[in-house]
Parts: structure tokens; C-alpha cells; sequence
């Protein structure tokens, strides 16, 4: 089945512009042209990925990533004319699993889009895992189902957030460095943006842990990377 994208940019050109594109390689695409039409869209439809403006009427790109992963773990790629390190760090901080700025290729953004579907369908539904359900703590978490519960209340991670702690999650003693985690998790190469990796693990922490700033499960080993304790 063609993977179902839900394009969101008030721009005509540049939405008829990607569309078109997309659709020539293969994926199905849903349009929305505001933010009120996206997050209608976004929660009463079922799509493999968002791709998400941020300078958009009646509501902006950033309330709609929060009124969305709020209520789901839907993957979302922002892509926008903001391109600024802070912007990228809220959008991110926001719970966006991915960032592309304008102007940008076609080949480029199709690249990343394949990831993003690539990463979320890989994270639910793990080959070979050896164990479908894992218990750390207080956390439970269920592999083949891509749910994490905390004290039996329901976590909401992003996919991004999920991979990270299903990576430590499933080799327990193993100490990741952050480009070792950004190319697990990004499938890519790292070349130092530890912005990225920095956002995710405080957000993955502030979902986990009872207290993010003297976090018990994932570690820091300064100077080194991280590592999973806790079990």
C-alpha cells in the first residue's frame, strides 16, 4: 500500500510544487492549506507522515505540532523558511521528529521523508526483536506495539523518542556516544549537531523520569555518551 502523507503549507505553489512530486514517487498525498484544516485532518485520518509548514493562517505550524502530539505519535516533518537554530531547537523541543529548511531539493526532501516513514515503521514493527516486552522500572515497555507505560499510565512518544529508548532499552549494558545514537536513530552520518540529540533527551527524559534533572534511567557519562541504568 502507497504510504499516506498529510502535506500542510498555505503556499499554493510550493504545495502543488511538493505534491506533485511525492505522488510521482509513489506516496499518497492529502492536502491542507491552514492549521485549523491540518490538525482536523491530523487526528481524524490515519497517515504515515506529516509534512508541516510553520508560518501558516488561523493557527501556525508550531500550535499544530503541539494540539497533534498531544494526542499523537504521528511522525512529523517540519518544513519551513525559519531556519535559525532556535527555530529548529523549538520546533524539535515541540516533539517534530525531523527538520528540513527552505529552499530545499526535492530529492532532499523526499530523502528525508522516506526516513521519517522508514524509522516509524521499523520502530513499530521491530524483525527479530528477543524480547516483545520489556520491564525497566517502572517502565514497561512493549516493542511490537510501540507503547511505553509508566507506573501502567500511558507515555506519548514521539518515534523518535521511542527509538532512543528502545536502543538502550535492548542492549542494556552498552554505552552510546551521541553520533552513535544519531546514526541509529536519524540513519545518517553525525556531524556534531548535538542540538538534535540534546532536545530529544530532554524531552525523553521529562516523558520517563520522575525527575528529568536527576534523571535514573538514561545516564550521562560526561564526555562519553550515554547509558541505560535502572534495571
Amino acid at each position: 500500500m502507497p504510504k499516506h502523507i498529510l502535506l500542510v503549507e498555505d503556499d499554493e505553489s510550493i504545495r502543488d510544487m511538493v505534491e506533485n512530486y511525492l505522488t510521482s514517487e509513489g506516496f499518497t498525498i492529502t492536502t491542507a492549506a491552514d492549521g485549523e484544516e491540518a490538525v482536523q485532518k491530523g487526528l481524524n485520518s490515519s497517515f504515515d507522515l506529516m509534512i508541516l509548514d510553520i508560518m501558516m493562517p488561523k493557527l501556525d505550524g508550531l500550535e499544530v505540532l503541539k494540539i497533534i502530539r498531544g494526542k499523537s505519535a504521528l511522525p512529523i516533518l517540519i518544513m519551513s523558511a525559519k531556519d535559525s537554530d532556535v527555530d529548529k531547537a523549538l520546533g524539535l523541543g515541540l516533539g517534530a521528529d525531523d527538520y528540513i529548511s527552505k529552499p530545499f531539493s526535492m530529492l532532499e526532501l523526499s530523502a528525508r521523508v522516506k526516513a521519517a516513514i522508514r524509522r516509524a515503521t521499523n520502530y513499530s514493527n521491530p524483525v527479530g526483536a528477543k524480547q516483545n516486552v520489556l520491564i525497566i522500572g517502572d517502565l514497561t515497555i512493549d516493542i511490537l506495539n510501540f507503547s511505553v507505560l509508566k507506573k501502567q499510565q500511558q507515555v506519548k512518544l514521539t518515534s523518535k523518542e521511542f527509538g532512543i529508548l528502545k536502543l538502550f532499552a535492548t542492549n542494556r549494558t552498552r554505552v552510546f556516544t551521541k553520533a552513535q545514537i544519531y546514526h541509529a536513530i536519524w540513519n545518517d552520518e553525525y556531524h556534531g549537531d548535538e542540538n538534535i540529540i540534546n532536545v530529544h533527551m530532554r524531552r525523553l527524559r521529562e516523558k520517563i523520569e520522575d525527575d528529568p534533572s536527576n534523571p535514573q534511567y538514561i545516564k550521562t557519562l560526561w564526555g562519553i555518551g550515554y547509558k541505560l541504568e535502572g534495571y
